[in-house]
């Protein structure tokens, strides 16, 4: 990484090459998912312990990763739901744009000056 010259008392430099920011309901669907997977992980690693021991909680813990798996996936399908769901809402409109609508008025103008000047 190349060294940038940056004043006294700053921590970082931005770098503004990086991916634009998530929105916000896409991230925290995101950061849930992540939660419930590292979640659900633990719990497998508790469930295959316990019965690599044969501990009683061999039977519970497993149930319980079995579930946590059926939550994190759940979860995981909800980012990309949300993310479908604010592409739809506030991504690309279907209705056409003001920039469409600006040069619509254009062509009108242009159709119209020939029958103003000749008037």
């Amino acid at each position: 990484m190349e060294h940038e010259a940056r004043p006294v008392g700053q921590l970082w430099v931005e770098d503004e090459k990086g991916r634009r920011r998530m929105p916000d309901p896409v991230r925290r669907a995101a950061v849930r998912a992540l939660l419930l997977t590292s979640v659900t992980m633990i719990q497998a690693m508790v469930a295959f312990f316990c019965s690599v021991t044969g501990s009683w909680l061999a039977f519970p813990a497993t149930v319980a990763a079995v579930a946590g798996t059926v939550v994190a996936t759940w979860s995981v399908l909800d980012v990309w739901i949300t993310r479908q769901v604010w592409r739809q809402r506030n991504g690309v409109v279907s209705e056409p744009s003001s920039a469409e609508r600006g040069t619509r008025r254009e062509r009108h103008r242009e159709d119209r000056a020939p029958l103003t000047e000749a008037a």
